[in-house]
């Protein structure tokens, strides 16, 4: 249909940063968004059948590994291209920062579809009679109670809560074209 997937990916790199290793994330390494685990199982199953992990190998993530990986296990799992443009960016965003499911499953609730994670036909069908803006908004919102019933909130309550408007302001953007 269409992709938004180059431009969405150059605003996930700058909310994400790059390689960090704090106490108080639970994703423990991560370089470019990308936790240890994820990347270990990635190249499992595309490069290497035991990757040894390391903060030498996090640190030095190649550009190309980190895009297939946010297409392959982020973008193609919402269904990116099959989401009306802002909404796209939404709920990918969404989808990395708290998990493909937690995304996926509050748009379905939004709508009023089954709550299932996957987004497909049902779901989609469902979007196309709602307004993309409003849907857009709705996502903002239900992100942002989702982040401060958080325990981490004190220590990363500042970011989420600036990148979370930044994706707002940039997806109704998109939305307006």
């Amino acid at each position: 249909m269409k992709d938004n997937f180059e431009q969405c990916l150059a605003w996930l790199l700058k909310h994400e940063g790059g390689y960090v290793n704090s106490e108080h994330d639970p994703g423990g390494m991560t370089n470019k968004g990308i936790t240890a685990r994820v990347y270990e199982q990635w190249l499992s199953e595309t490069v290497d059948s035991e990757p040894v992990i390391t903060e030498e190998i996090m640190r030095n993530i190649p550009d190309n590994h980190v895009a297939q990986i946010y297409r392959e296990e982020y973008w193609n799992r919402v269904a990116g291209d099959k989401l009306p443009s802002g909404l796209d960016w939404s709920v990918f965003d969404w989808a990395v920062n708290s998990g493909v499911g937690r995304s996926a499953r509050t748009l379905q609730k939004i709508i009023g579809v089954t709550a299932d994670g996957g987004i497909g036909p049902i779901t989609l069908n469902a979007i196309a009679v709602h307004d993309t803006e409003k849907l857009v908004t709705d996502m903002y919102s239900r992100r942002q109670a989702f982040y401060e019933r958080l325990k981490t909130f004190e220590h990363f309550g500042k970011g989420w809560t600036r990148r979370n408007e930044e994706t707002l302001e940039q997806a109704i953007e998109l939305c307006r074209g």
